[in-house]
């Protein structure tokens, strides 16, 4: 394990949060308190739990337990925000907290032990953890978005009936790595 872990996570979180963005500027503002069913949350309440927990898990991460005293999570699913612009600052408040530790960590810390509710994990297990958890809410929010755009949604991949396009301009170019951006 290497460096390259760390550069590939950070590219990892970088890719969910870049299509989370995108979802959430096609979805009208009026929108995103929209649930299917009293039991699935809105993109806002999403938004607000995937925040808390980037701030409760990367704040003082290698010191301290990943679920805060200060966290109120039930909180976390409560709609009350009120505007776009007001979620938007929320989305980054966790972004910028998750980006800021993990940029900070070295090859050293990835078998160090942290502590999530008394649970030991090594830096490497919490990172994959963490992936996992802030990718299966991302894809929340992409098809709430698809729900409520409809037919004026804006393909974040492939759009349907576009693959052998698309393969065709790849595969027409030289092979290409992906490289880890800030």
């Amino acid at each position: 394990m290497s460096s390259t872990f760390l550069n590939s996570c950070l590219l990892q979180f970088r890719y969910y949060k870049e299509l989370g963005e995108k979802t959430i500027e096609q979805v009208p503002e009026i929108k995103l308190s929209f649930q299917i069913n009293n039991e699935t949350n809105s993109i806002n309440t999403i938004v607000k739990h995937l925040s808390g927990n980037m701030v409760s898990r990367w704040t003082d991460f290698l010191i301290s337990d990943g679920e805060k005293e200060s966290r109120n999570r039930d909180d976390e699913f409560e709609d009350n925000i009120k505007s776009k612009k007001e979620l938007m600052e929320i989305w980054e408040k966790g972004w910028k907290v998750l980006f800021d530790t993990l940029e900070k960590l070295n090859f050293q810390d990835l078998e160090k032990i942290i502590y999530i509710r008394n649970e030991g994990h090594t830096v490497t297990e919490s990172i994959n953890r963490q992936l996992c958890h802030y990718s299966y809410h991302v894809g929340q929010i992409v098809m709430i978005g698809k729900i409520i755009c409809g037919n004026k949604w804006n393909s974040l991949s492939i759009p349907k009936g576009e693959s052998q396009s698309f393969n065709m301009k790849k595969f027409s170019k030289e092979r290409d790595r992906r490289h880890f951006l800030k």
